[in-house]
């Protein structure tokens, strides 16, 4: 290690003599650091990603992962002539940072902190940047255990597996906050780059498609959001003897049946997104991969919220990603047992009261559900009808029925954009869900 630590500050002050260096010039030199320091620990394919600098915000400058193809950990770099790191570490941006992401290094080349969840651990100085700056010359080596051991500490690191719903939700809301704000909403005002671009075509379509007035902060948090919950949907449809999940898995398991949803899945999947989108999409599906989903979604079951958990985690994670909007919007979902007694209350009714033999099959009968969400009412109104329908004229005539009937006079409406997009991935008892309903957003 003090040889290697000797010729990268040989490297960094010639570099720095040169007079013209910015920060992006130090790069190469602390990437060979890191890649030497993995030889030399036997680290094998390791992975470092420098991500391009645009303005303060967005992603750290480094993303670190491991020969397995897992992620490691983030280093922020701030320019050798920042020598106060206690006033970046105090920084809105550090502070993102170390929220967002567990194990993060900031460094001015020369000093180096390491944060776990947001704490600083570690603590180590290489060389001395005045000796650098006035005498010219490279400074000689110092605290080489001390570093080693925060380096040590860097690459030890792995995600812990998540258990429960509540520490799943955090995880991904603050990663989807990052998502919309750092990632998405910076890459549309790129004006002309190629990430600007792409991402304001699912702008335009969104406008186009799903709701006209839509704002573009409206959309980084919609775009954020389906994203996630994308990704999260697609999680609980891997077989449970793959161990594997990934951003270009996931494409695979998002439903063929909603064009712009699978549009947006191949993008971000099999594309060339831009980098600071590309690196967050993998952070999070990393996070999916290291939780044990079908422990999560019992979870639901065992408390008798029905047989839909994934719609039941979106009030989990809005809980943590908005709480503003959640109670704003009264997102708190019906248990299924309340749902099912209710659309029977009504087929009863109808039956009963208004002298509609069918019920919620009855072709006089048009529904509205005027806060839709996820389509828990409506997805168990149309079972019960199908149901209906079936028991008294056979299954022969019942996608017939599907297109004269439901399709035509069942409705619903919903305000929030994300539940929208979020309810096209949800499976649900019939398989023809996907095409009931004309749900309108508004």
């Amino acid at each position: 290690m003090q040889d290697l630590l000797e010729q990268y500050l040989s490297n960094f002050t010639n570099t720095a003599s040169r007079g013209d260096a910015r920060e992006e010039s130090y790069y190469k030199h602390l990437n060979d650091l890191i890649q030497q320091y993995a030889i030399s620990q036997n680290i094998k394919n390791i992975d470092v990603t420098i991500l391009p600098k645009r303005t303060e915000a967005g992603n750290p400058d480094f993303r670190i992962w491991d020969g397995k193809n897992h992620m490691t950990g983030y280093i922020e770099a701030k320019e050798p002539a920042v020598t106060n790191l206690d006033y970046i570490e105090d920084s809105e941006q550090l502070k993102r940072y170390k929220a967002t992401f567990p194990n993060v290094i900031l460094t001015n080349f020369y000093e180096y902190r390491l944060y776990r969840d947001g704490k600083r651990i570690a603590q180590a100085m290489i060389g001395r940047p005045l000796i650098a700056k006035q005498l010219l010359t490279t400074p000689p080596v110092e605290n080489v255990a001390q570093f080693k051991e925060l380096l040590d500490l860097f690459f030890s690191f792995s995600l812990p597996r998540v258990h429960t719903a509540r520490s799943l939700a955090v995880e991904l809301a603050k990663r989807t906050r990052f998502l919309r704000d750092e990632v998405i909403a910076v890459e549309m005002q790129e004006n002309g780059s190629k990430g600007h671009r792409q991402i304001v075509g699912f702008y335009e379509a969104f406008r186009k498609y799903l709701i006209a007035t839509l704002t573009e902060r409206q959309f980084a948090d919609l775009y954020a959001q389906t994203i996630t919950y994308g990704l999260f949907t697609a999680r609980t449809r891997v077989p449970l003897e793959q161990d594997e999940f990934n951003r270009r898995l996931a494409f695979d398991y998002i439903s063929h049946t909603i064009g712009i949803l699978r549009d947006i899945f191949h993008f971000i999947s099999l594309g060339e997104p831009p980098k600071s989108l590309e690196i967050i999409v993998e952070d999070i599906a990393e996070i999916l991969q290291n939780s044990d989903v079908n422990q999560i979604l019992h979870e639901y079951q065992r408390t008798g919220k029905g047989r839909d958990p994934i719609i039941h985690f979106y009030e989990t994670f809005l809980a943590t990603y908005d709480p503003a909007i959640r109670e704003r919007r009264g997102v708190y979902y019906t248990p299924e047992a309340v749902v099912g007694y209710i659309v029977r209350a009504i087929h009863a009714l109808l039956k009963s009261h208004f002298g509609l033999a069918d019920g919620l099959a009855s072709e006089e009968v048009k529904l509205l559900d005027p806060a839709g969400g996820t389509l828990t009412f409506p997805a168990e109104a149309v079972r019960l009808a199908a149901a209906e329908f079936k028991a008294k004229y056979g299954a022969g005539a019942l996608h017939q029925w599907l297109k004269q009937h439901i399709l035509i006079n069942f409705y619903a409406f919903e305000l929030m954009m994300a539940p929208y997009a979020i309810s096209h991935f949800l499976p649900r008892p019939s398989q023809f869900k996907q095409r009931l309903m004309q749900f309108i957003p508004i």
